[in-house]
């Protein structure tokens, strides 16, 4: 505790006058680092957009404490893997005014390698670039295709950062935009500018993306979606309606909405000098507010432990029901703020009800979330940074009771446990080489790994280089 509290302290120094916003500052819910250097320029004058970055992770970690293994089990043995993640990001505005814009996206994508233990036995497992399915191999595949619409509220325009998924530069100030076609909903919502990018901050996906926001997805993170969002000076409203995977941690979605869907709803709150609403110190932060429903063919924990215990069925087995439209819902909390010039924190918190079946992110019905980020600017390094995070994830006594039970999830089964929550330290440094080039070195302290207190606890190194061009 001691060290984590001095680098803490480290993450919280450091001085200075806060620059005063003006409107091409970008808002704390934008993209993080996108000011960051690339390869090849990307003037913001033109109507397309074409980029593309990869991003390569080595991760390793060395014998642990693991009297018993299950199917899903991390592997006690010491063991080394490399994942690979390329996008081609291309885009056009089809339509270019000051209230009125229209974009197309289309991105092309590969994933390759593969993730420690074949990504299973972590409910917060170490790389979010993992595919959850090998077997589909590394075929470049369609990643996203989507319209993006502006319809401006105002005549009064702000200066915007351009994004893939929004090339305008500039937009109305009060504005509605919407987003249809292949997407990930994390593109959109959740968001947080010091931990939801996996390529340059933490690489853990219970850190990225809230881990008890069980969200609509395929096994690649993606869905085919509409996303509503209506935008005023200090806040943002949104709306979501997307596909649900057929079957749990599936490829195939399922179209038939009345049965299947998943729909989010989340308000964020901006505050920062010149705005409406009161900010420490009057520095940049914000607070967001999300919540979710999901409606799939999703088992009952409590159901299928019970048919075990009677006897009913040699195992209980989430997955052996007669298909039905089950819901599961849940919430999440999000907050961002500056505390100096170059230092931020952050936290999160999530839950969901933990009575149906983990389907489309990970086994993780409640999570907790702190962190922060310093950028090494009084080094002379502005786009070094460290980071530091400590996160906590649970699942309810049902979902508890199923894995000591024997039964398996689609990440999670030892064969029996001993339950504790799972606990996670990570911390990175991420260097600046040239240009679109970085390097980083990242660690993360585990323990009780799938929730399990006689196993573990684990450490995982890793290092990453990352390339936007």
């Amino acid at each position: 505790m001691l060290k984590i509290s001095f680098l803490l302290g480290l993450l919280l120094a450091g001085s200075g006058v806060a620059a005063a916003q003006h409107p091409s500052e970008p808002d704390p819910a934008s993209a993080p680092d996108q000011g960051a250097p690339t390869i090849f320029p990307h003037p913001d004058s033109a109507r397309y957009l074409l980029g593309g970055q990869a991003n390569i992770i080595f991760q390793s970690h060395g014998p642990f404490h693991s009297p018993y293994e299950g199917t899903n089990s991390f592997l006690g043995r010491g063991e080394y893997k490399t994942s690979l993640i390329g996008t081609i990001y291309t885009g056009f505005q089809l339509v270019k005014s000051a209230r009125y814009q229209t974009d197309g996206i289309l991105d092309i994508e590969a994933a390759g390698g593969r993730g420690l233990s074949e990504a299973l036995g972590l409910a917060g497992f170490t790389n979010l670039d993992v595919v959850r399915n090998p077997n589909l191999g590394s075929t470049p595949y369609l990643a996203r295709y989507e319209f993006h619409q502006v319809v401006g509220l105002t005549d009064k325009n702000v200066e915007s950062s351009r994004t893939a998924f929004s090339l305008g530069t500039t937009l109305p100030e009060r504005r509605l935009e919407f987003w249809v076609g292949r997407m990930s909903l994390p593109d959109l919502l959740d968001l947080n500018s010091v931990g939801t990018d996996s390529h340059l901050q933490f690489m853990n996906w219970a850190i990225d993306n809230n881990g008890a926001w069980d969200y609509a997805a395929n096994t690649r993170g993606y869905t085919d979606a509409l996303v509503a969002e209506y935008t005023d000076r200090d806040f943002t409203a949104r709306y979501a309606l997307a596909a649900m995977p057929v079957i749990a941690n599936g490829i195939d979605l399922d179209y038939a909405l009345r049965r299947s869907s998943g729909q989010n709803v989340e308000l964020e709150l901006r505050k920062g000098p010149g705005g409406h609403v009161p900010s420490l110190a009057k520095r940049n932060g914000a607070v967001r507010i999300l919540g979710f429903v999901n409606h799939a063919n999703m088992g009952d924990y409590r159901v299928q432990n019970q048919k075990f215990l009677e006897g009913l069925t040699p195992k209980p087995e989430i997955t052996a029901h007669a298909p039905a439209s089950t819901m599961k819902y849940g919430v999440g909390f999000n907050f961002e703020q500056e505390v100096s010039e170059n230092g931020r924190v952050y936290g999160q918190f999530g839950w969901n009800e933990g009575q149906h079946e983990s389907f489309a992110y990970t086994e993780i019905d409640q999570t907790f979330a702190v962190g922060g980020d310093y950028r090494m600017s009084a080094f002379g390094r502005r786009n070094d940074k460290f980071g530091l995070t400590f996160v906590t994830n649970a699942i309810k006594k049902d979902h508890q009771a199923y894995l000591a039970l024997g039964g398996l999830g689609f990440l999670l089964g030892d064969g029996r446990l001993n339950y504790a929550r799972e606990d996670i330290v990570e911390s990175y440094y991420n260097v600046h080489a040239w240009k679109g080039i970085y390097y980083a070195l990242d660690g993360q302290f585990i323990e009780h790994p799938g929730y399990n207190q006689d196993r573990g606890p684990i450490l995982v190194e890793s290092v990453r280089m990352h390339v936007d061009f």
